[in-house]
């Protein structure tokens, strides 16, 4: 792993692949190290395209830049998620998209092909949106278009919430606290051992967690995307679980409507994860919206 120095701040990040091959930025959701795309995911996907995969930790997490800023209260957290006009942010999803793009020209990179995942799926459409000339083809996954109406979290998970916000902090441990959440919002394809590995690993990395608070203020504070995302023209790809508790299903189908001629994949044993049985569609529908196989302008990004 290595970073760079970029809009004022250090992004990590690592790269797997074939370097001549077609770049892909994978971008992690809320809270989520670079560690979160499993390692075994990232080779399989890097094979599948070929694609040289990068993968990063956003700003506030990981061994990124944590932002000087105090963490919102659990009230001001809570207010916020009820209407935008309470989220006081110190960066909104457009910093963090330009963040990724930024990371993109640090490494000579004109255009990329774009996966990202729940918040990583909303700085990835924000990406499409305000540098569409960077932008190959987009895969968002388990995600929503920010117009507050759909994608929302399940009354169920609302009501463990407040519970959730509280333990945020360094009481307990911090290990089951990530592993409980996980279960949570998983499917029932939930791999325990592979979670808890994974938490093992993030949390020898950084175990700060207020960057978390700040990343969720963040899309509270961010504006609707479905206008823009109508004016998208890179090949798009929308992937959601139909037992998702965190982002309802409804949030996907608004992302695929908003997006002309986005393509809809829907598992009905996917909850907000990537169960492992659906790799291998999930890899070839990736490779299908890029183009690499298939010779489409959207496999013709290259290194600048």
């Amino acid at each position: 792993m290595t970073a760079a120095s970029v809009n004022g701040i250090t992004i990590e990040y690592d790269v797997h692949g074939d370097e001549n091959a077609p770049p892909l930025l994978l971008v992690m959701g809320l809270g989520g190290q670079l560690v979160g795309w499993p390692l075994e995911f990232v080779e399989q996907l890097a094979a599948a395209g070929p694609f040289r995969v990068i993968r990063y930790d956003n700003r506030d997490v990981g061994l990124s830049t944590h932002v000087d800023a105090p963490p919102p209260t659990l009230r001001q957290t809570l207010m916020a998620l009820v209407a935008r006009r309470f989220a006081r942010s110190s960066y909104v999803l457009s910093d963090m998209a330009a963040d990724g793009i930024a990371l993109l020209g640090h490494l000579g990179i004109e255009r990329a092909h774009l996966v990202g995942i729940s918040m990583g799926g909303m700085i990835a459409q924000t990406m499409a949106i305000e540098h569409p000339a960077r932008v190959a083809s987009l895969t968002s996954i388990m995600s929503n278009t920010g117009d507050r109406k759909h994608g929302k979290i399940h009354r169920s998970l609302l009501r463990q919430l407040p519970r959730m916000l509280r333990q945020r902090g360094r009481d307990g441990d911090p290990l089951e606290r990530g592993v409980e959440m996980f279960r949570l919002i998983s499917g029932p394809h939930f791999d325990e051992d592979a979670v808890r590995t994974m938490t093992k690993e993030a949390l020898a990395r950084s175990d700060d967690v207020e960057g978390t608070s700040r990343q969720m203020i963040a899309i509270a504070a961010s504006p609707d995307r479905t206008e823009g995302l109508g004016r998208v023209t890179a090949p798009t790809l929308v992937i959601h679980g139909l037992v998702d508790p965190l982002v309802k299903p409804d949030g996907g189908i608004a992302t695929a409507k908003a997006v002309p001629g986005a393509r809809l994949v829907m598992f009905p044993d996917m909850a907000h994860d990537l169960p492992r049985p659906r790799w291998s569609e999930i890899f070839g529908e990736i490779v299908e919206n890029a183009g690499v196989r298939a010779g489409t302008p959207a496999a013709l990004a290259t290194d600048g």
